[in-house]
């Protein structure tokens, strides 16, 4: 469809057009005189995300997330703000409410679940462009109630904006409320087997008594080193014992004996030369001799004898101290494990103490959280009782009227033509019949104002079907 049989249209469809066209703005202008007009209240409010912990300090990592203005925007528009502005109005107490209700479900569902879907059709929140601006509006027919649901539903944000910051603090403090009884109980318990380990065992300075068991254990081994070595020179000293050992030697009674056996040996030399082996004297000196000779040998004997046993008293003695220091080895031994165990029961104190330390703190911690009230959503506006209505509009809505009552007239008028085609200008007979024109007539007004025909109007008949071409009159063939 050209241009020109879209306006051929329109022309001879004129009727329907602006039928339809004054229908709509008629119809627009009395709904906007006839609907109860309606007020908006709006009221902003601002989300900080350079607002910090105030417990501790650091800044709130999910401000800084893309979506948080969308979250919060879908946090605004639930059914938990909206049951608490139900509960700070007290609209469930409102008997026409109910009667409503009763009248639209028969008593099914919940009545608060429905009043929330009812508040929630004329609340309009929206974000600010690039910004962390919130604006939160509310449409009425009262304008006081408005604003007054409008500022309800900011109170109602950030309360539970604020609720939904601490509740996790409350849950975490009951949970290590609970868990705080279980540490105390299990420090309690360890440092009782502590305490009955060390009364059991008689400790009290573990690290004292060991360092002077170990210092004795040192000394008891210097003591059976060195008497190992007295052992060994005494079993040395045994083995080589003689006449001529130093310790027959160094006796005094062997060396006294020796002495007189020497005196008297000289003596029976020069008897025995002056009167004769048969002489008195000379039998007598050599009875005295033979004794002094007994008794050296009874002497050596004797120190010899004392060798051994003293080798034997060494070896004795080594035993003991063998002996001594086995025992303080396994005293030592016995006292290590014992530290070991007493050390092992005071880890688990430490340990136990340690946990209930980092449980107090987080308490405390989440105690503060808990009783918190501050939040990073704040208000910037209140919402107060609009003035003029925000609805119907007339103007817009008859402008808006005009536009859609043409659009409709055209569709009208286009649609009537597609449903009864007519010929109105000269191609339409080419598209329509699907043959060539062969003339056209002037237009009847013109004809009847006694206007020439102009050279264009004049009949045209073309050469097909072996035709000649006919020219206008005055014009030769």
């Amino acid at each position: 469809m050209s241009f020109n049989q879209f306006i051929s249209i329109l022309k001879a469809r004129w009727i329907i057009l602006v039928t339809i066209l004054v229908a709509t703005v008629s119809l627009a202008i009395a709904l906007s005189l006839l609907l109860p007009k309606k007020y908006t209240a709006s009221g902003v409010v601002l989300i900080d995300f350079r607002a910090s912990d105030p417990i501790s300090g650091m800044a709130m990592q999910n401000a800084l997330l893309p979506g948080y203005v969308a979250t919060q925007i879908d946090v605004l528009q639930s059914e938990r703000v909206s049951q608490k502005v139900i509960e700070s109005l007290k609209l469930a107490e409102n008997s026409d409410l109910r009667q409503q209700w009763m009248d639209d479900t028969q008593g099914q569902g919940s009545f608060q679940s429905w009043l929330s879907d009812i508040l929630q059709k004329n609340l309009d929140v929206s974000p600010g462009k690039e910004s962390s601006i919130i604006s939160i509006s509310y449409t009425a027919v009262d304008p006081s109630f408005a604003s007054a649901m409008a500022n309800a539903y900011i109170r109602a944000y950030i309360q539970t904006s604020l609720d939904m910051r601490i509740e996790p603090a409350r849950q975490f403090s009951k949970m290590f409320d609970e868990q705080i009884k279980q540490a105390r109980q299990q420090l309690e318990e360890a440092q009782t087997r502590l305490s009955e380990y060390q009364r059991s065992k008689g400790i009290l300075a573990t690290d004292e008594r060991l360092d002077v068991e170990t210092a004795r254990l040192g000394e008891l081994s210097a003591q059976l080193v060195a008497m190992q070595s007295q052992t060994a020179d005494a079993q040395s000293r045994n083995a080589q014992s003689g006449a001529n050992s130093p310790e027959v030697l160094g006796s005094p009674v062997v060396a006294g004996l020796r002495a007189d056996m020497s005196r008297q040996q000289a003596r029976l030399k020069e008897l025995n030369a002056k009167f004769g082996p048969a002489h008195p004297q000379v039998l007598e000196l050599q009875a005295n001799i033979s004794e002094l000779q007994v008794k050296l040998e009874s002497e050596t004997r004797a120190a010899r004898a004392s060798m051994g046993i003293s080798s034997n008293v060494n070896l004795q003695r080594e035993r003991q101290f063998r002996t001594t220091l086995e025992a303080q080895r396994e005293k030592l031994m016995t006292l290590k494990k014992q530290r070991d165990d007493a050390a092992v029961l005071q880890r688990d104190v430490e340990n136990a103490q340690r946990s209930y330390d980092a449980l107090q703190g987080r308490l405390a911690q989440t105690t503060l959280e808990s009783n918190t009230n501050q939040t990073n959503v704040s208000l910037l506006k209140m919402a107060t009782p609009p003035a003029k209505a925000s609805s119907p509009r007339l103007i817009l809505n008859t402008i808006v009227s005009v536009i859609l009552g043409t659009l409709l007239g055209i569709g009208a008028a286009i649609l009537r033509e597609l449903m009864n085609r007519k010929l109105r200008l000269e191609e339409d007979v080419t598209e329509t019949l699907g043959a060539s024109l062969l003339g056209s007539m002037p237009a009847v007004s013109e004809a009847k104002r006694g206007r020439k025909l102009p050279l264009g109007s004049s009949p045209r008949l073309g050469t097909q079907r072996g035709l000649p071409e006919l020219s206008a009159p005055g014009q030769s063939s």
